[in-house]
Order: structure tokens, then sequence, then C-alpha cells
């Protein structure tokens, strides 16, 4: 089932641009590590490619088993204000700083630098003749398209503080502006980033999934009868809505994984028939994922690498229709082998509906199918998109370099690294 053919996992020394080496010294530039999420997970796997990469971070909290288990023996270059007196509480108050204390890290002694960035690493200084990739999660959420939204959840309006506030992501805009042509190729992890990239940048970026474990994560093909989300619990999830429509109907149980700020809020308005478990290890997580008969996501993620590890598991996926989901989810109805239901606004009565239409389709959506889905992200063809897209950035610097002109049209050349594969044959 899972067996890719020969032509769909094509080896890195194929890539069809000049490949870096792999002991190459990479500087990896990722804004901060107070946890270990998506963004993190992608971190570790450029470290895996790379040997000798080094990371360069804004802020540091990543617990000892975290570093030992995915950054064994990966140096850690921090700023400054890593070292304040209890910045883990309020470093993301700091971020008319973290521009400024970009710019401070010195990695013009390494051979390439790869910008892990949804807000600031790609505005690190390099060499003119240094390569430099970007790989962009998102552009900066709350000083972009999400900026009002950012500020009325902070209860921001036209006071002191608002102004202030606004007047700083306004400084921040100007910035993130200057730096957007700095790397010499940008990589979005979804063709929604890359449209955001698109409208707000300027620029085109080659589209780039990030790498899913699919070995690592459990494969269930008898589901049990309860429906899961699993989130952290930011007011832009939407986790309330998810809530709200399982309450009104009683006779469905939904398994509700992950605790942060709204979690009292979001128990004040569960039914009866809605469990919250908390923080799960890493392996509990996956055996409530991988058992559930869906998951239901009500957000708009960049990505959502939850999702694409639900459908590794055999989980079909019932989602907010927009976003990185519309990359993941092969929807019922526009499918011939569909993997989930995609809704179309974030309201109760729009989840109550797919949820419905779920129900009445349910053995439409095969486990098996949902699996194979997900091997389009899979770690090797990561590893072998960011060899080559590191390599055409150091052709597109050469030419740069050289004024050969008609080669600076590469990152255009091609819309998608991941898209010049083969798709896995779905059954």
């Amino acid at each position: 089932m899972e067996r890719l053919a020969a032509k769909d996992a094509p080896s890195i020394s194929k890539a069809p641009f000049p490949a870096i080496d792999r002991n190459a010294r990479i500087a990896v530039v990722h804004d901060w590590c107070p946890n270990f999420r998506g963004g993190e997970r992608v971190l570790a796997r450029i470290c895996k490619i790379f040997p000798r990469a080094e990371v360069f971070t804004l802020f540091d909290f990543l617990p000892k088993e975290i570093k030992d288990e995915y950054f064994k023996d990966v140096v850690f270059h921090v700023s400054p204000i890593n070292r304040l007196p209890f910045v883990q509480k309020y470093y993301r108050s700091l971020f008319f700083l973290c521009p400024f204390m970009i710019e401070q890290f010195d990695v013009t002694g390494y051979d390439a630098v790869i910008s892990s960035s949804a807000a600031f690493s790609r505005g690190v200084l390099t060499r003119p003749d240094q390569p430099h990739l970007c790989y962009v999660h998102s552009p900066v959420r709350y000083a972009w398209d999400e900026q009002f939204s950012y500020l009325q959840q902070g209860g921001l309006g036209f006071g002191p503080k608002g102004l202030a506030f606004r007047y700083l992501l306004h400084n921040l805009r100007t910035w993130d502006t200057r730096t957007a042509h700095g790397p010499d190729l940008m990589l979005a992890n979804s063709n929604y980033v890359r449209s955001r990239i698109q409208r707000i940048y300027g620029r085109d970026a080659r589209v780039v999934h990030p790498p899913v474990a699919i070995q690592e994560l459990e494969y269930v093909a008898n589901k049990d009868d309860y429906y899961v989300t699993a989130a952290f619990h930011a007011p832009y999830k939407r986790t309330d809505l998810i809530i709200e429509a399982f309450s009104k109907t009683p006779s469905r149980r939904l398994v509700v994984v992950g605790d942060d700020v709204q979690s009292k809020h979001l128990r004040s308005i569960a039914g009866p028939n809605i469990i919250f478990t908390g923080y799960l290890p890493r392996h509990e997580y996956i055996d409530r994922i991988a058992k559930a008969r869906a998951m239901v996501f009500a957000g708009c993620e960049d990505f959502g690498i939850a999702l694409a590890e639900a459908q590794a598991c055999g989980t079909p996926l019932i989602a907010f229709g927009r976003g990185g989901a519309r990359d993941i989810v092969r929807p019922l109805g526009e499918s011939s082998h569909p993997t989930g239901v995609l809704f179309s606004s974030q309201t109760i009565e729009s989840i109550a509906d797919a949820i419905d239409l779920f129900e009445e389709n349910r053995l439409s959506i095969a486990p098996n199918v949902c699996r194979m889905n997900a091997t389009r992200f899979s770690e090797e063809r990561f590893d072998l998109a960011i060899f080559d897209a590191l390599g055409l950035a150091q052709s597109v610097q050469s030419a740069r370099e050289m004024g050969h002109n008609e080669f600076l049209g590469a990152e255009t050349s091609a819309r998608g690294i991941s898209g010049s594969l083969a798709e896995p044959a779905l059954p």
C-alpha cells in the first residue's frame, strides 16, 4: 500500500540543479524555538539533511529531551535577549526588537544560509556571494492580513497603547518588505502561502510541503466511533465552533486534544459528549488520531502538519476549505478517491452540515486511500526538494554575480518542486 514506484522517489543525486554537498557548513536561521511544533519539525529535518548545520534562533526554550531526540549534536546560537529574566513569559511582546536582533547574527562564514521564516529570520545579513534559501512558513501574520484580528484579541484599540502597537507593526511591515528580496529563492509550505507571498512581496515561490514522518505514524483501518480535534487552542483555530457543533448533536462523541489559553472557555461551552484530554505525549496523541472516525478542523492554517499526519494514520479529514487544507485533502465530490470533506465557511452550521455529509458518505472514504494520499508529504520528498532548491539558489546567486540575467527567472521556471515529482497512484 505504501510502496511508491521508483519514479515517485527519485534519488537526491538526480536533482536537476547542482546540489550543495551534505557536509557543507549551513547556517539555518529560525525565528524562535518556544516549543516543538510544525516549524521546529521542519527545522529538525533540515538539520538532519545537513549534519554540519548550525542553528541561529532568537529564543530557544526547547527542553533537553527534545534536543536529544531531534537535534543531537546540533549547535544552537541564540540572541542576547534570550537571557532576559523570565523572557519565556513575554518574548512575543519583544517582536519590535527582533528585526534588529536577527541582523546581529553573523552567518557570513558559512557555505550557505537556509532561513526558516514565519517572521524575522529571512532578514539575516548574508555575503553577496552566499546562497540564501528561504523556507516561508508564513508571511508575518500579525503584521499583514491578520493585524486587525490580533489587535482585537489583545484589546488594542486607538488608545496610547494601541497606537504604539500599530506604529510598531507599521515599522515591521516596512522592514519585512525591504528584506523580502534578500533570499535568492523562496519556498512556500503550501499554495496558500505561495499566493500570500506573491500578493505581499511580489515574488513567486516554489511550493515544498513540510515533511511528515509517515513511517512513524500508526495506520489503523478499523476506526472507533469518536471524532477528534487537535490544536493549540488559539482563537484563530476556531475550536469553539467545533465544540458548539458537537454540543448540539449529543449522539456524536468528540475528543479535544491539546491545552492552552482558551481551555477554560472551551470547557465551559462543551456538552457531556465532549472529552478534553489536555496535553498528550506523542505516542498517545498518535493513538487518539489514528483510531478516530475523522479529524475535524475549523481553522485556516498555512499548511497544517497535524492534518497531514492524520491522513498518514488513515484518518479522514473534515476541514475548513481554505489554507493548507486544500493542498492536503482530496475532497468528497471533487476527487474519485476522496480523503475527506471540506466546508466553505467558519460557522457552526457549516461544520454540522459537513459532519452530516461525511456520515452519509463515510464508506466511500477509505483509510488506505488517506494513508496513500499522505505519501505526497514524505520526508524523502522534502529532502529531495530542499537539495534541489538549495542547488537552484546557488545557481541563481552565481548567475546574479556574473550578470547572467537569463538565469535569474529560475525561481518562476517551475511552480513547485514537489509538483515536479509524480503523484502516488491511488487504488
